[in-house]
C-alpha cells in the first residue's frame, strides 16, 4: 500500500493509471459501484418487513425507495459540478464515506421519518460517487481502453442490480431488515481504503460554485418527479399536475440561468456540442424504451399466457444475461469502431426484437421468446457502452465529471419517465397488447437515427476529445 500511496500523483491526460496500480483503482471503483447499486435496489424486497416493523402501511413504506430515487436524481448534476470544482477523487471518496455512514445509521432507525432521512443521506452519498464515476474511469484507463472500462462497469451494475433482490431475500430469511442495507457496507469500506491509495488525483479546476444553478436544478427534478409520482399513484390530478407544471417552470429558469454561466450545473455548454447532444438524446429515448417491455411484459405473460412469477423470471432472464455477455464485447469494439455505427446497428437489432416481442405467438414457448430477448439484449449492449464512451470522451477534461453526471441523470430521467408511461398504459388496460413494445420500438428507431447522425464528418472527432482516434470518432 505504501508503494501505491507514493504513486498517487497526477496522471497525464489520456495515459491512464500505470500498472499494477490501475488494477487496484479499478477494484476500488468496482466495489463502490456494487455498494451504490445494491443498496439502491435491495430495499424493495424489505418493504413489507419494514412496514410491519415500523407499524406503517405499505404505501408509506414505498417512500423508502421513492425518497432514495428522488434525492439521487436531484443531486447528481450538482455533485458532478462539485467534482469538477474541487476534484473528482475528493468528491468520490466523500460520497462513499457518507453512504457507508448512512448505511450504519439504518440500525438506529426505529421510525419511518428517521429511516427516510437516512435513505436521503445514502442517496446524496450515492449521487456524489456516481456523478464522478465515469470521469474517474477516464483518468484510470488509457484512452484506447476507455470503452472496455465503461463496459466492465456496466456489467458490474447489471450483475449487482440482478443479484440485489435475491440477496435481500436471503438476508431477511436470517436477519432483521437493517442488515439488508448494511450488507453492502463492507464494499464501501474496501472501496474507501483502496481508493485512498490507488485512485488518481485529477486536478481540480477551481473557481466558484453555481449555487443558484444547483438550487434550480434540485427544484426542477424534485418537483417534476414528485408530481409525476403523485399523478401515477393516485394523488389529486389537479395538485399533481400543478406540481409538475411548477417543476417545468423551474426547468425553464434553470436553462436560462445555465446559458449565462461559463461552467453551469446543467451542462448546456456540453449539450451545445452536436455529438454530445445526439448521444444524450439517443440515450434518453433508449432508456425510456428499455422500461416499456421490462415493466409491461410480466403482466402480459401472466394475464394472457398464464405463466407463474417464477416462470416469468426465467423468461425475462436472457435479456440481462445477454447484456452481461455482449457489453464487454461492445466496449472493446467501441475502442476500435465508430460509436455511431455500433449504436445504429444495436438500435436496429433491438427495435426489430421489440417488434417481435409485441407480436408474440398465441401458443408461446420458451424458445419462441428466448431469441426475442437475446435480440433486445444484444441491441441495447451494442448501444450503451459505445454511447457512454463517446459522451465521456468528447467532453473537455475539466468537464468530465459534468459529462458523467449528465449520463447518470439521463438514465434516471429516462427510466422514471418510462415507468410513468407504463403505469399510464396499465391504467388504460394496455398491458395485454403489443402497444408498449411497439412504442418502445419507435423510440429505439429515434435513438438509432441519433446514433447514425453522429457519423457525419462535421460531427465526428469533436474538438477536445483526446480519447478518440480518427477511426473511432462518433
Amino acid at each position: 500500500m505504501a508503494d501505491l500511496e507514493a504513486a498517487t500523483t497526477e496522471v497525464p491526460a489520456g495515459a491512464g493509471v500505470p500498472l499494477p496500480r490501475r488494477y487496484w483503482a479499478i477494484a476500488a471503483l468496482s466495489l463502490g459501484t456494487v455498494l451504490t447499486v445494491i443498496d439502491g435496489a435491495i430495499a424493495t424486497v424489505a418493504l413489507p418487513t419494514i412496514a410491519s416493523d415500523l407499524k406503517v402501511d405499505g404505501s408509506s413504506a414505498v417512500l423508502v425507495v421513492t425518497v432514495y430515487q428522488l434525492v439521487l436524481v436531484m443531486t447528481l448534476l450538482p455533485c458532478s459540478a462539485l467534482g469538477d470544482l474541487i476534484g473528482l477523487k475528493r468528491v468520490y471518496q466523500a460520497g462513499q464515506l457518507l453512504f457507508t455512514i448512512a448505511t450504519a445509521l439504518c440500525f438506529f432507525a426505529h421510525s419511518l421519518p428517521f429511516l427516510l432521512v437516512v435513505r436521503a443521506l445514502q442517496a446524496l452519498g450515492g449521487a456524489a460517487a456516481l456523478s464522478v464515476m465515469q470521469a474517474m474511469m477516464r483518468s484510470i484507463y488509457p484512452a484506447n481502453h476507455l470503452g472496455r472500462g465503461l463496459a466492465l462497469n456496466g456489467v458490474i451494475v447489471s450483475i449487482s442490480a440482478a443479484l440485489a433482490p435475491t440477496a435481500g431475500g436471503l438476508i431477511l430469511s436470517a436477519a432483521s431488515w437493517p442488515w439488508v442495507f448494511a450488507a453492502a457496507a463492507p464494499f464501501g469500506i474496501l472501496s474507501l481504503l483502496l481508493g485512498r491509495f490507488a485512485m488518481p488525483d485529477v486536478p481540480a479546476r477551481g473557481g466558484s460554485y453555481d449555487l443558484a444553478g444547483a438550487v434550480l436544478n434540485m427544484a426542477t427534478f424534485g418537483l417534476t418527479f414528485a408530481g409525476l409520482e403523485a399523478l401515477v399513484h393516485g394523488g389529486s390530478p389537479v395538485v399533481a399536475s400543478a406540481i409538475v407544471v411548477i417543476g417545468i417552470v423551474f426547468g425553464i429558469l434553470l436553462v436560462r440561468h445555465a446559458l449565462k454561466e461559463a461552467k453551469p450545473i446543467l451542462p448546456v455548454d456540453l449539450l451545445a456540442r452536436p455529438v454530445i447532444a445526439l448521444s444524450t438524446g439517443g440515450a434518453f429515448f433508449c432508456f425510456i424504451a428499455s422500461m416499456l417491455p421490462s415493466l409491461s411484459l410480466p403482466f402480459r405473460l401472466q394475464h394472457v399466457y398464464g405463466f407463474t412469477p417464477r416462470e416469468i423470471g426465467a423468461i425475462i432472464a436472457p435479456w440481462p444475461l445477454t447484456l452481461m455477455v455482449v457489453s464487454p464485447i461492445a466496449g472493446i469494439l467501441s475502442d476500435r469502431y465508430p460509436a455511431g455505427l455500433l449504436g445504429a446497428i444495436g438500435m436496429g437489432i433491438a427495435a426489430v426484437g421489440m417488434v417481435f416481442l409485441g407480436f408474440l405467438p398465441a401458443h408461446l414457448t420458451y424458445p419462441a421468446i428466448l431469441w426475442r430477448m437475446v435480440m433486445c439484449g444484444t441491441g441495447f449492449a451494442l448501444f450503451f457502452a459505445p454511447n457512454m464512451r463517446l459522451v465521456v470522451g468528447s467532453a473537455p477534461r475539466d468537464r468530465a465529471a459534468s459529462a458523467g453526471g449528465l449520463i447518470s441523470t439521463t438514465r434516471l430521467t429516462g427510466q422514471t419517465l418510462g415507468a410513468t408511461l407504463v403505469a399510464a398504459m396499465l391504467a388504460l388496460g394496455m398491458e395485454a397488447t403489443a402497444i408498449p413494445c411497439l412504442i418502445g420500438a419507435g423510440m429505439l428507431v429515434v435513438a438509432g437515427l441519433c446514433s447514425a447522425a453522429r457519423l457525419r464528418p462535421e460531427i465526428r472527432n469533436p474538438a477536445g476529445d483526446e480519447t478518440s482516434a480518427s477511426h473511432v470518432g462518433a
